[in-house]
């Protein structure tokens, strides 16, 4: 982060944990809530990983080492796609936008430099790609909320209110070329804006002025817990596959060959699947880890959670036979009941 975006977020409010540059907070949770749900909030998520893949074969690497089809993709389109292992456990959910020379590929904080040199490690003798970490010179912020849209038309922008998830151009805004994308990255409808981090502060400050509430990280984090957003090392783990994890909104089952493809495609063919996320509303506090059962007998885990406006509110592995939307369980010492999140796709689309 630059000096004038910390200044300006500062001003803002801004509160920083030690040694982090991103804000958790601007003193304003209830008020940014309310922003997402009936106004617009902007979020600053330039802590996510971003990088770049350019030179001929740059599709096509992408394509074969991720869930979703890049082979068919065309500048200005985009699309969420999940990084598995060769048996199709979880390693990151990422967002790729496709450009004229290049992918970019947005990942999660905790998931960059392994990323880095899992992808480096398939780039072989004689293919024509080129990878390289970008976050250090970009900024990425999130409109979030319906009034997204006419923010964006006030600051002299053309929304691409109906255009595809993912889709993305370049605009001027507050004097500098920013890249503006279909997509909150949460189900809230949004975009998400990438741009060099020189003049970050400019379009910061412009979005403020344009009506938007500053939201902090901490907010963002209970979004995702209630929206069934899954997180790597809590729901994206070794422990379950991109199916288990209910993300076939990030895969083609008809692009042909990649790692973890096999299994994947059998579980859809066998309709394998032991487990899913749930959404649960709980009475009582409780650690990511604690058992989930069922008449004493262990179904699942819990894997997140965060305090939102009706209580306390988690999401968790469950065992498929078990049941799903309002089973009642229990979560260590307390009952909790299974909601369905709206994040989540739990069959694929045809």
């Amino acid at each position: 982060m630059t000096q004038p975006l910390q200044d300006s977020q500062l001003q803002a409010g801004a509160v920083f944990e030690e040694n982090a540059a991103i804000p958790i907070s601007f003193g304003n949770d209830a008020i940014a809530l309310k922003a997402v749900q009936t106004g617009v909030a902007v979020c600053d998520r330039s802590h996510w990983g971003r990088l770049q893949l350019t030179d001929a074969d740059r599709k096509t690497f992408l394509h074969n080492q991720s869930t979703n089809d890049f082979n068919t993709r065309q500048p200005g389109e985009g699309c969420d796609t999940i990084f598995v292992t060769s048996t199709a456990r979880t390693i990151d959910l990422a967002t790729a936008y496709v450009l004229e020379d290049a992918v970019i590929v947005v990942v999660s904080p905790n998931r960059r430099d392994y990323l880095m040199k899992w992808l480096d490690r398939y780039i072989f003798f004689g293919d024509k790609v080129k990878l390289q970490d970008i976050t250090k010179q970009t900024v990425m912020f999130n409109l979030i909320g319906p009034e997204s849209h006419s923010l964006l038309e006030t600051l002299g922008v053309v929304p691409l209110r109906d255009r595809p998830y993912a889709s993305h151009q370049v605009v001027m805004l507050a004097g500098q070329p920013v890249r503006v994308a279909v997509g909150s990255g949460l189900v809230t409808e949004g975009y998400t804006l990438l741009m060099n981090v020189e003049k970050a502060a400019n379009v910061w400050d412009a979005l403020l002025a344009g009506g938007a509430v500053p939201m902090g990280d901490r907010v963002w984090e209970q979004l995702r817990v209630q929206q069934g957003r899954p997180r790597p090392d809590h729901e994206l783990t070794d422990d379950y596959n991109a199916v288990e994890a209910c993300l076939w909104q990030a895969i083609s089952i008809n692009k042909g060959c990649y790692i973890g493809q096999e299994t994947i495609a059998r579980l859809d063919t066998y309709k394998g699947v032991k487990q899913q996320i749930w959404g649960m509303q709980l009475t009582a506090q409780a650690t990511p880890g604690t058992p989930i059962t069922l008449k004493e007998e262990k179904i699942g885990v819990l894997t997140s959670v965060t305090n939102s406006e009706t209580g306390l509110f988690g999401l968790g592995y469950v065992r498929t036979k078990a049941g799903g939307a309002g089973l009642e369980v229990q979560v260590g010492e307390q009952t909790a009941t299974l909601v369905d999140v709206p994040f989540l796709r739990r069959e694929r689309l045809e």
